[in-house]
């Protein structure tokens, strides 16, 4: 009868967008950035139109040409986007040396960091 059903729809990316160019942490040396790129901050390969330049180059980092569009993580426009890469990024960032026990990776960050969109 029908095919599967999978719970996240893939999409193209959206031009101009760039969100996850910016919002999220990139560990991996970038071209231009050799020890990757912290969450917030623009990535050195993203054109003043939200483009990447390196796209479907060798150069470009795995992790950024395994990442794949979805609703989920692109919501409807680049703001919502932004807003939910912010999101992951926090919930999953390791918690500061100095951070007290049982304190949560968002609570930790929030004290010391914040997006620069």
């Amino acid at each position: 009868m029908g095919g599967a059903v999978t719970h996240e729809e893939t999409l193209e990316c959206r031009v101009g967008c760039g969100a996850c160019c910016i919002a999220p942490s990139i560990s991996s040396p970038i071209p231009g950035m050799p020890n990757g790129k912290p969450a917030g901050v623009r990535c050195a390969q993203l054109t003043d139109d939200n483009r990447c330049k390196l796209f479907g180059r060798p150069e470009r980092p795995a992790v950024c040409a395994n990442l794949r569009p979805s609703r989920e993580m692109c919501g409807w426009n680049r703001v919502e986007a932004l807003m939910w890469l912010n999101e992951l990024e926090h919930a999953t960032a390791p918690l500061p040396s100095d951070a007290p026990r049982g304190e949560t990776p968002r609570a930790a960050s929030e004290q010391n960091t914040s997006l620069q969109m």
